[in-house]
């Protein structure tokens, strides 16, 4: 029997004609953290929808903690602590209340649940808020503090699976690093945390496996260290001016990229540690011909891998609806 606390086989959900999920895999083991990346309509939310059971899988197998998701949503559920998207719903509570609530939920005795709550918040450096009541206009506590609560909420008692649907939002960048400290502990002391975000680089940082999800289907899975690629992978990164051509269309260039991307104003390529002084010749001469603004040579990053998958993943489908049409 497998040891995951969340596992996902062949797991599809469509909407009439629409697929948010398409045969989508996934495995989340007890002390591991588990990144779902993916651009907004990748199909993240809809997927965790499934797992917590409010919405039911066209095709395909949940298991949670062991438990068929599917068959049996309700036992599931009581083994997940869920920070959803949307703002938790904190009028007329203080966090304190609203934590100390979450743990009581989960079985947690009074004393230990007021505890963990005041020790949350000391971490989270929201302790000056944790009295102050959430007015139903918005006011009272802001939405950065609102945030970090309902994280609270879902970290505060220890339970099979953790799933944090991008805690990020709204939340500054200080006291966003304390949140990552805290998802990054959880794993260390054993449970499963799946975080869904799109914020690539800060993601890096805490997670032992990353799943990239591009319109809903896994298009890359490993741990950032292989997605990224070897430590000779380097990245040409071009500044282009408003409007400007990319020259790195030229059928004439000096140098062999592996791989190139654009992005908007950014023309992302890939190449070899051996190719890096001629590289960094062209685009001198570039920006001294005022063709480009500027340039960075840097190793390959976590974000080339994920614009590199979701970019191959657009060409395949793109190559596929000739034959469906």
């Amino acid at each position: 029997m497998s040891d995951a606390v969340l596992e996902i086989e062949g797991l599809t959900r469509r909407f009439g004609t629409v697929v948010a999920n398409d045969e989508v895999n996934l495995r989340v083991r007890p002390g591991e953290v588990v990144g779902l990346l993916g651009h907004n309509g990748a199909g993240k939310t809809t997927l965790v929808s499934q797992v917590v059971g409010l919405l039911r899988p066209t095709s395909g197998s949940i298991r949670v903690a062991g438990v068929d998701a599917v068959a049996d949503p309700a036992t599931a559920r009581q083994c997940v602590a869920l920070q959803a998207q949307a703002q938790a719903p904190l009028d007329g509570l203080t966090p304190g209340e609203a934590i100390e609530i979450a743990g009581r939920l989960r079985g947690m005795s009074r004393a230990a649940a007021r505890a963990d709550a005041e020790s949350l918040a000391d971490a989270l450096d929201i302790r000056e808020w944790i009295g102050r009541r959430a007015r139903p206009d918005g006011g009272g506590i802001s939405g950065g503090v609102r945030r970090l609560t309902a994280f609270a909420m879902a970290a505060v008692a220890p339970v099979p699976l953790i799933i944090l649907d991008e805690p990020t939002n709204d939340v500054d960048a200080a006291r966003r690093r304390r949140l990552w400290t805290i998802v990054r502990r959880l794993g260390d002391e054993g449970a499963g945390v799946l975080l869904v975000t799109h914020n690539v680089a800060e993601a890096e940082h805490v997670v032992d496996e990353l799943v990239v999800l591009d319109r809903g289907r896994v298009v890359a899975t490993g741990s950032p260290s292989q997605l990224r690629g070897t430590d000779e992978d380097l990245r040409l990164e071009l500044s282009l001016p408003p409007d400007g051509e990319d020259p790195s269309e030229s059928p004439e260039l000096p140098v062999r990229f592996n791989r190139r991307i654009r992005a908007g104003r950014r023309v992302l390529l890939n190449l070899g540690a051996a190719d890096a002084e001629a590289a960094v010749a062209w685009a001198t001469t570039l920006r001294a011909a005022d063709c480009i603004e500027g340039y960075t040579l840097s190793p390959v990053t976590l974000e080339d891998a994920y614009l590199a998958a979701t970019a191959d993943a657009g060409a395949a489908l793109a190559d596929e609806e000739p034959a469906h049409a």
